[in-house]
């Protein structure tokens, strides 16, 4: 950024090229956000872990998804004024996370070579069933993630830096209730989501990501679209096995009567047409004072095809995931 707070440097890259620092933003503490996200799926199950700095308000949630019950549970803790305090890391590549309060904790760590373990203890999550274990999020080798940097279209002094790696290999095992919830090789798939910036006083964003197999290679996509300005490059990429194949703007087609109607996302060049086959829905409103946020969020499974820079079809049957809309202001 410059001297006075706008964005110098802006587009994509396979890669985090910045650092950030927070004590450089001339922007009021009150309108810094920062978020920290990990999405794990398995056929059965999703697991949402998320670590929230708004300025206003903080929060640190996590959700249980369960795909055959069609039935989800959140335990949620909130930080009033937060500014700072959760002390989330400046780069997406090292630094962890520690939360202990007196109904969660919850630990995010990155480790050697890409590598990163969760481990979460909330006694109280899903009517006191309670939720604990640890699990270990594996890279494929040189993987790329989708990096941007882009500020809002009617506020320039507002930006957002993100990171999103959606293809990690998941292991561990959590004990929900009297449940065991297995996630092992092949069958347990990771997505981080980092975000960094400055917000606008109003903003929308849409986001679907998914992560699995087709035949013997691991395949992902992260795509969506908001209020950011995207002229100098979206953040809509699929992956193979780690490697990524660009993609320019996505449409999310949703019946706006029912959002558990199938949903269709489409490329505007032709390489993505996915159906989406909604599960269930979770909806959220979180506020303080004037500032609120509106979530609501669906998992499902997607299948369809992407066509490679080369002209090669992948096909993917099923892939377990979600889609989301999240609206803010303040």
């Amino acid at each position: 950024m410059d001297g006075k707070g706008q964005l110098v440097k802006r587009g994509w890259a396979r890669a985090p090229l910045f650092w950030y620092d927070r004590s450089l933003i001339r922007s009021p503490q009150r309108r810094i956000l920062e978020a920290d996200r990990y999405a794990v799926f398995s056929d059965r199950f999703a697991l949402l872990f998320e670590v929230f700095d708004g300025g206003y308000l903080g929060e640190i949630s996590v959700t249980v998804a369960n795909f055959s019950e069609k039935s989800s549970e959140t335990d949620s803790f909130r930080i009033p004024f937060s500014f700072g305090s959760l002390a989330l890391p400046e780069s997406s590549e090292v630094g962890s996370i520690k939360i202990r309060q007196k109904h969660i904790n919850l630990d995010f760590a990155a480790m050697e070579k890409g590598h990163r373990l969760i481990k979460f203890d909330i006694p109280a999550l899903g009517h006191r069933r309670g939720l604990r274990g640890a699990l270990v999020f594996t890279p494929p080798e040189e993987a790329e993630s989708i990096v941007t940097v882009a500020p809002w279209r009617r506020d320039k002094r507002a930006f957002r830096y993100s990171r999103r790696s959606p293809w990690y290999a998941v292991e561990g095992m959590v004990r929900f209730g009297a449940k065991d919830l297995l996630f092992t090789k092949n069958h347990g798939w990771g997505v981080f989501d980092w975000q960094r910036g400055v917000r606008p006083h109003s903003d929308f964003r849409y986001w679907a990501t998914a992560c699995g197999l087709d035949g013997d290679r691991q395949v992902a996509f992260s795509v969506g679209y908001g209020a950011v300005d995207s002229s100098s490059g979206t953040d809509n990429a699929f992956f193979v096995d780690g490697k990524l194949q660009k993609l320019n703007q996505v449409t999310f087609h949703i019946t706006p009567k029912d959002w558990l109607e199938p949903w269709r996302f489409t490329g505007d060049e032709g390489r993505l047409d996915l159906t989406f086959e909604p599960l269930l829905e979770r909806a959220e409103h979180k506020g303080l004072l004037f500032y609120s946020i509106k979530r609501r969020q669906v998992f499902g499974r997607f299948s369809g095809q992407f066509r490679l820079e080369n002209g090669e079809i992948i096909k993917i049957t099923a892939l377990a995931g979600f889609a989301e809309r999240i609206k803010t202001r303040w």
